[in-house]
């Protein structure tokens, strides 16, 4: 089989989808090659692939038909477990296809679509730029060759480089309406110009920052579901890397980021449901401390509100509201919900009452072989730190016994050690978000969460000095300048 992904060449985009404007669809295909049997039509959605239709061949002729218009995206033919080819259903969804087994790009031939008509011959186009490009690869890639070759070889592939711009910029500016072209302009680079200057004389260091913020999905419609159906997730890659890369990790920046983001989306049901719930999943398990926050501000403002119910049901919306909730009651910055829990010899104990500078409470599981891997590394830190740090130990097992045996195992004399299962405040995972074990938290002297999910034991003692550090900065008075 043909591949159909040509990668050396990072602005060559080689396969790409549709969207669906017409009121049915009828895709007729002649492969020469293929006996009679069974095919599938598929398409891709986010990061997973669905079929979508099936079709009988005979002597190498099918057709895919129904009442329904199909969804813009990237659709393939799947015979057996094999994909055949990738093609774009966009506008037109009438349109026939022959090809050969042979060579399905190079020999696909299309009618009544113009846009799969330039999708196949810009695949061609990408062949032989692939073919040209072959020799000055092999030169760079060779540990051997003297650097006037290797800069030769870059000069050479930058040239190669620079037809492919010219010809997708072509295609953009001859058929802009064309799913082709709108692929094309997906891969442009804003061109964020030089920052201008104050009246002071200063240069506006923040203006290209803010240009870049303001421009970057000028070639990226986020109301355009096809985005959404392509081999590559593009959509959740651009959202993601606008995110990560040009906003500060703090909940409230994020939010509000991700509201202009949505109502740029709204115009289209699909893609306003799947920017919204690929956001609402980052910010679950978030990689920054206290931006799970922006997962309850997003379901507060578009789950709880009823906005989404055009989608979700009532079974996943609860689930949802269970997370927010278990979020909420243990958010950064506030006061810590108490653990009222029965120890290992039989007496009650109270978190609140621990009268350590900072608390951290270890959730675990006897049974868990990370938690194995955690806890002496805990005991570690607790046996050798410097700090006045008590540990709150709480199994998440309701046989004492085991609990015991774990405790004695793993050294943990030195920890409050209790059991979820004896509790006079009610289960922990009602006021804590501690869905997995092990799960860390850290609370100062008045108990308040300063530290949430730590990911490692070895990495309280580090965070605790950090913290420290930054409260004394805070503490410390700021200096005078001299008259």
């Amino acid at each position: 089989m043909k591949r159909l992904f040509y990668p050396f060449l990072a602005l060559l985009f080689v396969s790409f989808g549709a969207a669906a404007q017409s009121p049915a669809y009828k895709l007729d295909f002649t492969i020469e090659g293929i006996k009679d049997t069974t095919l599938l039509l598929g398409h891709y959605y986010g990061e997973s692939t669905y079929a979508k239709d099936t079709a009988q061949a005979k002597n190498g002729v099918f057709t895919f038909d129904g009442k329904k218009p199909l969804a813009p995206g990237v659709y393939f033919l799947i015979l057996g477990k094999a994909r055949l080819f990738e093609f774009l259903v966009y506008g037109n969804q009438k349109f026939a296809m022959s090809t050969s087994t042979k060579d399905y790009i190079g020999n696909m031939k299309v009618t009544g679509d113009n846009d799969n008509q330039l999708f196949f011959e810009q695949m061609r186009f990408n062949v032989e730029r692939n073919k040209e490009a072959e020799p000055w690869v092999k030169i760079i890639q060779d540990s051997t060759a003297k650097e006037d070759s290797k800069k030769e070889a870059r000069e050479a592939l930058a040239k190669i480089n620079d037809k492919v711009v010219a010809y997708q910029n072509d295609i953009i500016t001859k058929y802009p309406s064309t799913f082709t072209a709108i692929l094309f302009k997906t891969t442009k680079k804003i061109d964020v110009p030089e920052p201008p200057k104050k009246a002071d004389g200063s240069v506006d260091s923040t203006f290209q920052l803010r240009y870049y913020r303001e421009h970057y999905f000028d070639y990226f419609d986020l109301s355009d579901e096809a985005l959404i159906r392509l081999p590559k997730n593009l959509y959740k890659e651009k959202v993601e890397e606008y995110l990560d890369r040009l906003f500060v990790p703090e909940a409230d920046t994020i939010t509000k980021a991700i509201n202009k983001l949505i109502a740029k989306s709204k115009k289209n049901q699909e893609t306003y449901k799947y920017l919204t719930w690929i956001c609402l999943l980052k910010y679950q398990q978030p990689k920054y401390m206290g931006l799970d926050q922006v997962y309850v501000n997003l379901y507060d403002q578009y789950f709880a509100t009823g906005e989404m119910n055009f989608w979700v049901n009532d079974k996943l919306k609860q689930n949802l509201k269970e997370q927010a909730d278990r979020i909420r009651s243990s958010a950064l910055g506030k006061k810590s919900n108490n653990l009222v829990l029965q120890d290992i010899s039989g007496t009650m104990r109270s978190m609140h009452n621990m009268a350590n500078k900072y608390t951290v409470i270890f959730f675990y599981d006897p049974d868990c072989g990370h938690c194995k891997k955690e806890t002496p590394k805990l005991v570690e830190f607790k046996n050798t730190t410097k700090f006045d740090v008590g540990v709150y130990a709480v199994a998440a097992d309701s046989s004492m016994k085991k609990v015991r045996d774990y405790v004695k195992e793993m050294k943990m004399e030195k920890f409050v050690n209790v059991s979820y299962y004896y509790s006079s405040v009610g289960h922990y995972r009602d006021l804590y978000d501690a869905e997995t074990t092990p799960t860390f938290y850290v609370l100062d002297r008045e108990k308040k969460i300063i530290g949430r999910k730590i990911p490692a034991a070895e990495e309280i003692g580090p965070f605790i000095e950090r913290y420290e550090k930054f409260q004394a900065a805070k503490s410390k008075p700021a200096s005078k300048s001299t008259p």
